[in-house]
């Protein structure tokens, strides 16, 4: 995303929760300013799809829940709110609220052109701050790879790259996900299944 603010900018968080609840569209929220978000695309979409479906169905009665693009998590410590792509967590924090979640276990965000550079920077600089987050990936239907960041004891994050046929390993969850599933269907076309 490159942050284009919309026409009212500093808003408080409650406000900008107000309009969002009445907004045609959505918007992300950073420190009282409002960013209006661009539509997906069938790439996107699918990989989204296939990955939240892995994670709903890995995650089946267990302490942890998947949640897709509606949802919003809040990210406090920076006076933030996004709507990632597809986000874990893992025991719910405290106070509980319908309108979007405190925290979160592990985030993937779908890259396109027009968001990867604030995707790989200054969203994950936001999502370095949540207390629970250990890992954050980078899917990109573009290229067929997906970049996991993975945070160890010593609180330092660390790349783990997956290209080709290779198995990402969402160790947070505890998840192994061949890249031919996190990107399934994508480039096909849906007339007559011709890719």
């Amino acid at each position: 995303m490159s942050p284009q603010p919309a026409a009212v900018p500093s808003l408080s968080p409650e406000e900008y929760l107000a309009q969002e609840d009445l907004a045609a569209e959505k918007h992300e929220y950073i420190r009282g300013e409002v960013f209006a978000m661009a539509g997906a695309s069938d790439g996107h979409v699918t990989t989204s799809l296939n990955i939240a479906s892995a994670f709903k169905s890995h995650l089946r009665g267990g302490p942890c829940r998947a949640f897709i693009a509606d949802m919003k998590l809040r990210v406090q410590a920076t006076d933030a709110f996004f709507y990632p792509d597809v986000f874990v967590l893992c025991g719910e924090p405290s106070p509980v609220q319908p309108q979007f979640k405190t925290d979160a276990t592990l985030i993937v965000e779908v890259l396109s052109p027009a968001t990867e550079a604030f995707d790989r920077g200054g969203k994950f600089a936001h999502y370095r701050r949540l207390p629970g987050l250990r890992e954050y990936a980078l899917a990109d239907p573009a290229t067929r790879t997906l970049d996991l960041y993975r945070k160890g004891a010593d609180g330092l994050w660390t790349l783990h790259p997956y290209a080709g046929d290779e198995v990402a390993d969402f160790a947070s969850i505890g998840l192994r996900l061949p890249l031919a599933e996190v990107f399934e269907g994508v480039g096909e076309m849906a007339v007559g299944g011709a890719r």
